[in-house]
């Protein structure tokens, strides 16, 4: 469908009610699930494991409130991004500050490829418990050695699906919708899969829903450092700096423009608030009810594999705690991995001046291709890594938050589409709110691990 063709039909729905505009905008959906590929990783699922096994239900607020953060500032670039029609970098560049977009670019950049050294593994671990319950070998009983050398090809079946998929999305046109279909339908699965622990969990008398449903009310936060560090991290990293920088992106591969502007914003709240929403509080809520109070010792435990192993202990059955929880954390892993890839291309798009979909724009989408040797690096590597490269996404992460909120405020740069009277003043507001919270969650996070506090 042109974007043409797409205009008229938002013109022509836009005095309906919400109800009659959702069915389409539904089906020309397609950059907020992408963003939603990408929140929804490894991490998204340790921190939810880790809220839900040490806190039970009363940190359910934490996430969703995380989430919607981020929404606000998504809100923010889809807006000037759709009003100007200039690419993002280029508008930070030239209406900010030159310094701070290249910084910008290169966390993005950065943390892409080293994140990737933790996605792989993790998919591989995935994958291996997929195998071993299927088949009923333990491949994680052979010899380190033999071990190792499933799990590089298991990862290296994950790069081949990953590299495949970005490298044809790269080719624009239908290739995008298609792979923006197929990320609907991952992250469906994805919820189904969670869905699915969750509701067996229930049936064995596992959770608590009244104490559930007080949780995602905010009330209680941790007195210890552990606690108040998960709490922050999960607030400062909802929104991750390298999705900050691929979104408006994605926006302009589906030329979109300015008729577009209300579709973006029902388009990230239903492709990555209410994924990311329902994925994390299912992932939390199923260990609440299966590993919190269980006596375990969970602390140093809590990597999906070895969280899947736990369920299996705490009652679960191995259907549930392993294969399908296992699945679920597989298409997490998967859908970052291929975002990481289209991540690096628009960053080196940016930097190098590469033609959109180029050969070469497409080769730098491979850049993150050594993170397959996280298989045998990261368990090395990450103490490192993790935390220069959380510190400069993190601190980063502000200050595009800031420049966002400079260029909302920039004549020269939005026009008569500057938001203006009240409606400013309350985007303003809710944009220094965000910046407030994210800010003080990345100084206290990285205060608490240099062992400054």
């Amino acid at each position: 469908m042109s974007a043409q063709i797409e205009t008229q039909q938002l013109a022509a729905l836009a005095n309906e009610p919400a109800f009659k505009r959702l069915p389409t905008y539904l089906k020309l959906s397609g950059p907020g699930w992408l963003q939603g590929a990408m929140t929804l990783g490894g991490g998204s699922a340790i921190t939810s494991l880790t809220l839900g096994a040490q806190y039970g239900y009363d940190l359910l607020w934490v996430q969703p409130i995380a989430m919607i953060i981020g929404c606000i500032m998504l809100f923010a670039l889809s807006h000037q991004t759709l009003s100007t029609g200039e690419r993002p970098y280029q508008a930070m560049r030239k209406h900010v500050n030159p310094s701070l977009a290249f910084l910008w670019a290169f966390a993005a950049i950065a943390s892409s490829v080293i994140w990737g050294f933790s996605h792989y593994p993790l998919s591989a671990g995935m994958i291996e418990e997929v195998v071993s319950v299927a088949s009923g070998t333990e491949l994680s009983q052979q010899s380190g050695a033999a071990r190792e050398v499933w799990l590089f090809v298991f990862a290296i079946l994950v790069w081949a699906v990953c590299a495949f998929t970005a490298w044809n999305y790269g080719l624009g046109g239908k290739p995008v919708r298609i792979f923006e279909t197929a990320i609907k339908w991952l992250s469906a699965g994805i919820i189904l899969a969670f869905l699915w622990v969750v509701v067996y969990a229930t049936l064995e008398g596992r959770v608590d829903w009244g104490a559930a449903m007080r949780g995602f009310v905010p009330g209680r936060i941790p007195s210890d450092l552990a606690g108040v560090t998960t709490v922050m991290a999960a607030l400062g990293t909802a929104v991750g700096i390298n999705m900050t920088f691929i979104y408006g992106y994605t926006l302009l591969d589906r030329k979109w423009g300015k008729a577009h502007r209300e579709l973006a914003r029902y388009d990230i709240v239903m492709g990555l608030v209410l994924p990311y929403i329902l994925v994390t509080s299912l992932i939390a809520i199923a260990a609440a009810g299966a590993l919190h109070g269980s006596g375990m010792d969970i602390q140093g435990k809590l990597s999906p594999a070895q969280a899947s192993l736990m369920f299996t202990e705490a009652g679960i059955d191995p259907i549930t705690g392993r294969l399908i929880f296992a699945i679920g954390i597989l298409g997490m892993a998967v859908g970052s991995l291929v975002m990481h890839m289209l991540c690096c291309g628009a960053v080196a798009g940016e930097l190098f001046k590469l033609e959109p979909h180029s050969k070469a724009y497409r080769l730098w989408l491979l850049l993150p291709t050594p993170a397959v040797l996280g298989v045998f690096l990261w368990s090395t590597m990450g103490a490192y890594v993790i935390l220069p490269t959380s510190a400069i996404s993190g601190f980063l992460l502000p200050i595009a938050y800031l420049g966002w909120l400079l260029l909302n405020n920039r004549k020269a740069y939005l026009g008569d589409d500057r938001p203006q009277g009240g409606r400013a003043i309350l985007f303003n507001t809710a944009m220094l709110i965000c910046i407030g919270t994210v800010l003080a969650s990345v100084i206290f996070s990285t205060s608490v691990a240099l062992g400054w506090r």
